[in-house]
């Protein structure tokens, strides 16, 4: 069976205001004391965010306690120094992001200007194993089509700066400003693939391969292909389900490679599009059919996914987790959905938005 790991990229919180704070140096230097050994945090552009990697894992119930089990140790590292985490792919609140120092990110925020002092948010990346960079790259060919869906299923970031966008997942709009940010077309072929990011860096527009942003990637560092297209997710469960239906992606992908059947050919601008309808309506309306690229209902394409990948689901035993989860999300909404009603309910506190955020983060 096919292992995954997760990064989860958290909001670092004022637990009383909700203003995010740029403590992550802090954070990390506690959590360097506590274990030298384990290098579970790392890291990010903005000292407002503080990441964290799980283990590759087989089954995704161990997945599913190893992503909390981080998740609350972020909340007590964070807590130490009086400030919360939230699992929030945006701050809902007015923020002028901290950039961190080192040399890469001053290459960055010279290069990219206002981009990047404006690109506070917060994504979910996926790792799935792979047996080769050709195994990989035939994934990545034929799982295009679905990603949008893995986007409104984890949709979480409805305000930005104040004020709600009208947008599911704001994040994935300001993410775009990257110039290698967003779908790509077909690679064909690990060598096509090598050879366009290698051109890419070639142009001097972005620092190294690290900064090739696709909504999917092959892994530098790790025998996986990397699925970035996600928001963090607000309940840990929901990552869980974003985790597991890429895995069932990336083995239907590979099933059908290796039977030879050729992926769809979308062109990369019809791409785009259905990532943007995912984007605004999350699933709340309608979605790109992923085989059509017509319009659909939200919940028929979210059907049809399952359908897609019922056999990799059932061959790994997660079908009737993954149906139940689905199921669920579908009666309660996304995180953005829990954002807006937490705001309407709460009398369109923001400040409220947060602090529940920084509860259903370790719920």
């Amino acid at each position: 069976m096919r292992t995954v790991g997760v990064e989860e990229e958290l909001l670092l919180v004022d637990p009383e205001s909700g203003e995010p704070r740029a403590l992550a140096a802090a954070v990390l230097a506690r959590a360097s004391r506590a274990d030298p050994g384990q290098a579970v945090f790392e890291k990010e552009l903005y000292g407002q965010m503080l990441e964290f990697a799980t283990q590759p894992q087989a089954e995704m119930a161990e997945l599913g306690e190893e992503i909390v089990r981080c998740r609350k140790e972020a909340g007590r590292l964070a807590g130490e120094l009086g400030c919360a985490v939230a699992a929030l792919a945006s701050s809902p609140l007015p923020v002028s992001p901290s950039v961190s120092v080192n040399r890469r990110y001053r290459w960055m925020a010279e290069q990219y200007g206002i981009a990047t002092r404006e690109q506070l948010v917060c994504g979910c990346h996926v790792h799935v194993a792979v047996d080769s960079d050709e195994e990989g790259v035939a994934a990545l060919d034929r799982i295009r089509p679905w990603l949008p869906v893995l986007l409104a299923i984890s949709a979480n970031s409805p305000f930005w700066q104040g004020g709600d966008t009208g947008y599911a997942s704001y994040r994935s709009q300001v993410w775009q400003r990257w110039p290698s940010a967003g779908p790509t077309g077909l690679f064909r072929s690990a060598a096509r693939y090598h050879r366009l990011v290698a051109d890419m860096v070639a142009t001097g527009v972005i620092l190294d391969e690290g900064m090739v942003y696709f909504d999917a990637r092959l892994a530098r560092r790790y025998p996986t292909v990397e699925i970035r297209v996600a928001d963090v997710c607000l309940r840990a469960e929901t990552a869980v389900l974003v985790a597991t239906l890429t895995r069932a992606l990336v083995e239907t992908a590979v099933r059908e490679w290796r039977a030879g059947r050729e992926p769809a050919d979308h062109g990369v601008g019809l791409q785009r599009m259905a990532g943007w309808r995912a984007a605004r309506s999350g699933l709340g309306g309608e979605l790109l059919d992923p085989v059509t690229l017509r319009p659909r209902a939200a919940r028929a394409v979210v059907g049809s996914l399952l359908a897609h990948t019922e056999e990799a689901l059932a061959g790994s035993g997660d079908l009737a987790a993954v149906e139940e989860a689905v199921s669920r999300l579908l009666r309660h909404g996304t995180g953005a959905d829990e954002q807006r009603r937490t705001r309407e309910r709460r009398s369109g506190s923001l400040r409220d938005v947060v602090t529940e955020c920084v509860h259903r983060t370790q719920d």
